[in-house]
């Protein structure tokens, strides 16, 4: 009972401090998306990925990156002119929305900014329940997990507002039903906007950057 009441306390300072900082994203006009999944679903191929094709719409974007260790995937996707900034969570499984206030002058400062993406750390539970501040929350699974991910972990799923099922051309060499997936993440939450895409050929990718693209103009 102990242990559930500090739990609520701590997030329901983290809310707190997400409404506070989406707040501050909205007034400086910046669309923020939270990009959740397990580790090594693509995440941040898909964001390399994302970055030639918003470039092509206009849409000007910076990137916060979570990981427990290290800034190997920041400096990834600064190689294609994209800003970006590391937070190190050391053994913090997720991003909170205390970090992410403190990322925001950062973000700020950036020219021409309409989009913040924030990568958090690999993991399929506490993300689900830490708001950022974001407007949009977009989880990303791969062909070469579990099509069976979204029953045995739903609140992710649930939490979210997009499904992206990501490496589809692995599909074909394993176990993994696309539809499978898509049908079990849909039975969790129907409302899910639903995309597949691959980092290796790209399908999909622009679909779902010109989705994110109306998005983040429909803020303006």
């Amino acid at each position: 009972m102990h242990e559930i009441l500090i739990e609520k306390k701590i997030l329901a300072r983290n809310d707190e401090i997400a409404a506070r900082n989406r707040k501050a994203l909205s007034g400086k006009g910046v669309y923020a998306i939270n990009m959740v999944s397990a580790p090594g679903a693509g995440k941040t191929s898909l964001i390399e990925r994302m970055a030639a094709e918003l470039k092509a719409i206009g849409i000007g974007f910076a990137v916060v990156e979570g990981d427990l260790e290290g800034d190997f995937d920041s400096r990834r996707i600064e190689r294609h002119g994209i800003p970006a900034l590391q937070i190190t969570t050391g053994r913090a499984c997720h991003l909170d929305a205390h970090q992410v206030s403190h990322a925001l002058p950062w973000v700020f400062a950036q020219t021409g900014i309409e989009l913040l993406v924030i990568e958090n750390v690999g993991n399929m539970v506490c993300p689900a329940e830490y708001d950022l501040g974001e407007d949009m929350k977009v989880m990303v699974m791969s062909a070469a997990e579990g099509d069976d991910k979204p029953l045995k972990y739903p609140a992710i799923f649930a939490a979210s507002e997009v499904l992206i099922i990501n490496k589809t051309d692995l599909a074909p060499h394993t176990d993994f039903d696309i539809k499978m997936a898509r049908d079990n993440a849909l039975k969790v939450n129907p409302y899910l906007k639903v995309f597949e895409t691959s980092c290796r050929t790209g399908a999909g990718v622009a679909e779902w950057a010109g989705f994110l693209a109306v998005a983040v103009r429909g803020k303006r």
